[in-house]
């Protein structure tokens, strides 16, 4: 028994001493010489270890190489593709006594990682292609992209955990010519086998924000093997969270899957990209874009999307070229779209201080500043919008689709079809921003419209009431609101029925002439050259009329209003630029009782009136000046002339 003892005694000396005569009886270089072999031989590519290693067996066997670097593929941007300053291995007594060599933990210092795509779209990451290993360099470089990698038989790494600390991470593509970098990595990967899942976790830094990171490779041989295969990845961060649960197929050519981005604010978003989103406080901040996305020679897609933008609500489907221009292609439901918030602010021009003695209307001043367009220059796009509602600073929609088309600065904005104000309607906006100055032209034929609630919430004139069509061929051209105003060219046309123009009685006033002429001139007296009355109105069956327009200057000459007693003709300019309006009017009052359905054209009794002023201050009057032409103007002013001296002592 005490012989057995002795014996078991000592084994175990001896098997101490072995382990600490270990590292003196097998020199270091010899070690690191057999690990640079059989990485070269099983890669195709060259392992170098510069620095001092380090040999050590206690508590477990430990292995530091310094300054180790990897070869990158002969057709890379860089000679190596990986460096790293510190290479420490641990290896578990038990896995060497068992028979079952397993490496424990790897901890990497500051490595240097690069991942690339050459310009025949090999990657740099295929280091099992036997055709690489046979071939010289020189004709690697010129050898289109290999077919796939076939790992050797009974090949496995387990790794264990891998610590990394400090580096960088660069991923470059010759062919789409894109380079980004991750760095001040503080990673975890936990690889038990190339046949289970690798995990990564830890943190690194893009573009100046730290980010938490989380990746989950279902099978790492697929993926060194140019199989198919899924993987997860979070992202989180202050700014952006990013969820990705899908695949890489096609020899990695093919990113599909489920996406889903979400953040607290796009302002802030835009921000780290340096773009700089001057908007109002309650736009741009909360988003959520889910949908199935794919990625697959340079173009992004997204399939039956659900995205939210603050209050908003969109769903659809789009996709986006990233190739050598920018193009965005899209089909998209809006919801009900309140577009206030990210619309500016209206430019108010502050006019000279007048003394205070009653509050003076103001005048209309267009704005003279820059517009820039040239954003349109940056994309090309063909996207179908639809909404169940619009509203757009005092516009309110209903349910519409348009279309988009932008091609090299050149936009297409066609109306499909449009539902608002009671009425409905088509048209579209063509405009050319590929060089200055810019040249926009307008066709549209909107029908059934609602006229007083239109023109009030588009251009603030709500002087005119009563339902029918509005058609517009304008276009001009300018880089300012002033510009585009004073450049309006083109043709206006509308026919509205069964309401009113606000602002004056003409019926009444054609009356007061009549008893004028009978000698009856307390309508002088009661303002028969009154001004603008909102108050007051004309009313019609019928109004119809045209404009052209040349250098912002609105002619018209066949305006005609007829209403059961009276007819009213008219011509005169609407001057844009100057905002100016000098409209002259005749009245007559119908013969016949029958009233508008009536053949008989004749009028009677005709009184011409004056509508002149700045938009502001527009005043209403009698055209005794021009009433030369009728038979009641000389009656009228000798009768004025009598009636003057009476009143006024003459």
């Amino acid at each position: 028994m005490k012989a057995i003892l002795k014996g078991v005694v000592g084994l175990i000396v001896l098997t101490i001493a072995l382990i600490i005569l270990a590292p003196m009886l097998i020199p270091t270089e010899t070690i690191v010489s057999q690990i640079t072999s059989q990485v070269e031989k099983t890669t195709g590519r060259k392992l170098t270890i510069s620095g001092d290693s380090e040999l050590s067996i206690l508590p477990e066997l430990n292995i530091t190489l310094n300054q180790v670097a990897f070869d990158n593929m002969p057709s890379g941007s860089a000679s190596h593709m990986l460096k790293m300053d510190q290479l420490a291995v641990h290896v578990p007594w038990f896995s060497l006594l068992s028979g079952e060599f397993q490496l424990e933990r790897f901890v990497i210092q500051n490595p240097q990682i690069l991942l690339e795509v050459d310009a025949q779209g090999r990657p740099n990451w295929q280091l099992f292609d036997p055709v690489a290993q046979s071939q010289t360099p020189e004709a690697t470089a010129t050898e289109a992209q290999s077919g796939p990698v076939t790992l050797p038989s009974g090949f496995d790494i387990a790794l264990g955990e891998v610590a990394i600390y400090g580096g960088t991470i660069t991923y470059a593509d010759a062919q789409a010519g894109t380079n980004e970098q991750l760095t001040d990595l503080a990673l975890s990967v936990v690889l038990p086998s190339l046949y289970q899942p690798l995990m990564i976790e830890g943190q690194v830094t893009f573009q100046k924000q730290r980010f938490d990171l989380a990746l989950n490779v279902d099978t790492p041989a697929k993926a060194i093997q140019s199989e198919d295969f899924k993987f997860t990845k979070q992202l989180r961060n202050d700014l952006v969270n990013v969820d990705f649960n899908g695949g890489v197929l096609k020899q990695g050519s093919v990113f599909e899957g489920e996406l889903a981005v979400s953040g607290s604010s796009v302002k802030s978003l835009t921000k780290w990209q340096n773009v700089v989103l001057d908007a109002k406080d309650n736009a741009f901040n909360q988003f959520e874009v889910t949908g199935a996305m794919t990625f697959s020679n340079n173009v992004f897609s997204l399939d039956s999307f659900s995205a939210k933008l603050d209050e908003l609500a969109i769903k659809g489907n789009a996709q986006v070229n990233l190739g050598e221009r920018l193009s965005v292609e899209a089909n998209v439901d809006l919801g009900m779209l309140n577009l206030n918030p990210y619309l500016p602010e209206p430019v108010i021009t502050t006019q000279p201080s007048k003394p205070e003695q009653e509050a003076p209307a103001t005048p209309i001043v267009w704005d003279d500043t820059e517009i820039d367009l040239s954003a349109l220059n940056m994309l090309d796009a063909d996207i179908v919008v639809r909404s169940t509602g619009l509203q757009a600073r005092k516009i309110t929609l209903g349910k519409n689709q348009l279309s988009v088309k932008l091609d090299k600065g050149q936009a297409v904005l066609s109306l499909d079809s449009f539902n608002a104000y009671n009425g409905t309607g088509k048209g579209k906006v063509e405009v050319n921003a590929a060089a200055t100055p810019y040249q926009i032209h307008t066709d549209f034929a909107l029908n059934g419209i609602n006229a007083e609630p239109l023109l009030t919430d588009a251009i603030g004139f709500d002087k005119v009431l009563g339902k029918g069509s509005l058609n517009w061929q304008l276009s001009t051209l300018g880089v300012s609101q002033k510009q585009f105003i004073s450049q309006l060219a083109g043709k206006l046309a509308f026919e509205f029925k069964d309401g009113g123009v606000k602002g004056a009685n003409l019926a009444e006033m054609v009356r007061k002439g009549q008893e004028m002429l009978k000698g009856n001139f307390s309508g002088l007296s009661e303002g028969i050259n009154a001004d603008f009355d909102p108050q007051q109105k004309t009313d019609f069956s019928a109004l119809t009329g045209s404009f052209t327009f040349a250098k912002g200057i609105g002619t018209n000459r066949d305006l005609l209003l007829a209403s059961p007693l009276i007819r009213i003709t008219g011509s005169g300019v609407v001057d844009l630029p100057k905002t100016f309006v000098d409209y002259r009017l005749v009245t007559g009052i119908v013969d016949t009782i029958e009233g508008q359905s009536s053949r008989d054209k004749s009028t009677g009794f005709k009184i011409p009136a004056r509508i002149k002023g700045p938009f502001h201050q527009v005043e209403t009057s009698l055209d005794f000046s021009s009433a030369a032409k009728d038979k009641a103007k000389d009656t009228i002013k000798d009768k004025l002339k009598d009636k003057f001296k009476g009143l006024f002592g003459g």
